[in-house]
């Protein structure tokens, strides 16, 4: 029998959260108002799971744009004095910058899958450079790495090469026109690090430098990434960080997000309770005690951020028309679905930016935003453009509109 209202007798509707609420939501979760930033460069990491930091860019503005008093060395002060931080490859095969917590999460709920699809690949890389018994060969490397970056380190790959030029062997990489060598023991320190017995460290150069020193995880971090944790609780822990992050969001922004299969994702979803929702036109969830409507917003408060490339806002969702006009799409993510310097207004990404070789912020806004709103883009292009000071960096990723901003300087 169905209600009054259409349902069925005894079966309660679905809670709605609509496009205006998750807006809300994002804006509030991910401090884009004033009211919301800290300089808490860990709060900041936590509330958005974790920071990308395959462009090394990406992570200083990233936190700065949320920061109360934005400092580009808050991250290395985090990262590499007080190690609250630990930058680690994890989910997608995707380098990121987490809490420790969050790392240890992220290490047993996603890393680990992509380590072992690395180690065959790094196993059959070895095999072709001669290497007979590679799981042997492999094991005494690391061996000696680990060693001596506990020793000496920590060092860049090209020092441990120095240093163990035995280990120096030349790996062939790639076929035809896309044929490289790289030597072993940089392999085999790239295993090293999606299996947790090595991190990054300092870089070689300044902030926007994409080189690593390696250290040896247990004496970088006091117990390195933690004790060991079954998979399927880190997963939990790790879809229950997400959804508190981003949720709503939908079974396949979760899948996406995390490169889980889909059976790993539904068995997440379950473990944490997670509630559905009726989104737009789709099914979304949220934890059990995250069903009511909007975060709380400064009335009138107006949020403008201008995100840097791969920015986790801009990275959180794969279904993202909440957000996003989907004419848009074409001119602020690339092919692969990589994300570039966007503008957010009051939750919606409305335009693209770039920083020119004179250090100018151009910015583009792809719809009216009204006369207010882009005073404050331009406040904000301004500061960032301060912040920056005299470094000067291109996007690793870069989507069409900064190609188009470059060309028309």
């Amino acid at each position: 029998m169905s209600g009054a209202d259409g349902t069925l007798a005894g079966v309660a509707a679905r809670p709605t959260v609509s496009p205006h609420q998750r807006r809300a939501r994002l804006v509030a979760r991910h401090r884009l108002t004033p009211a919301r930033r800290t300089d808490d460069v860990l709060a900041i990491t936590d509330d958005l799971v974790a920071l990308h930091s395959t462009d090394p860019v990406t992570v200083h503005l990233s936190a700065a744009v949320r920061m109360r008093t934005p400092r580009i060395g808050a991250l290395d002060a985090a990262l590499y004095d007080e190690r609250t931080l630990v930058r680690h490859h994890a989910m997608r095969r995707t380098l990121w910058v987490f809490g420790r917590e969050a790392a240890r999460l992220a290490h047993h709920g996603a890393t680990l899958d992509v380590a072992r699809v690395q180690r065959r690949q790094i196993l059959q890389q070895l095999a072709g450079a001669g290497i007979s018994d590679t799981e042997a060969w492999t094991t005494d490397a690391m061996a000696a790495i680990s060693e001596l970056l506990t020793d000496a380190g920590p060092l860049t790959a090209r020092e441990v090469g120095q240093r163990l030029p035995e280990l120096a062997v030349p790996v062939p990489l790639g076929r035809g026109t896309y044929a490289a060598t790289q030597a072993a023991h940089s392999r085999v320190l790239l295993l090293m690090g999606f299996e947790g017995r090595a991190l990054r460290a300092r870089p070689t150069g300044t902030w926007i430098n994409g080189q690593y020193r390696w250290a040896a995880a247990q004496a970088w971090l006091d117990g390195g990434l933690g004790e060991p944790l079954d998979a399927a609780t880190a997963a939990a822990g790790l879809a229950r960080r997400y959804l508190r992050a981003f949720g709503p969001a939908t079974r396949a922004d979760l899948r996406w997000w995390a490169g889980w299969t889909a059976a790993t994702t539904d068995r997440a979803l379950a473990a944490v309770g997670a509630v559905e929702v009726a989104l737009d036109g789709a099914t979304g969830y949220v934890l059990p005690d995250d069903v009511a409507g909007d975060d709380p917003v400064e009335p009138g408060e107006p949020s403008v951020a201008l995100l840097p490339g791969l920015d986790p806002t801009t990275m959180g969702w794969k279904e993202r028309a909440f957000h996003l006009d989907g004419e848009h799409a074409r001119a602020l993510f690339d092919r692969n679905g990589n994300g570039g310097p966007a503008v957010w207004v009051d939750g919606r990404m409305v335009g693209g930016w770039v920083q020119r070789a004179d250090g100018t912020i151009a910015v583009r806004l792809l719809t009216d935003i009204g006369a207010e709103r882009r005073a404050l883009v331009d406040d904000a292009a301004n500061a960032l453009e301060k912040l920056v000071g005299d470094a000067r960096f291109s996007v690793r990723f870069p989507a069409p509109i900064q190609a188009e901003l470059l060309a028309a300087s």
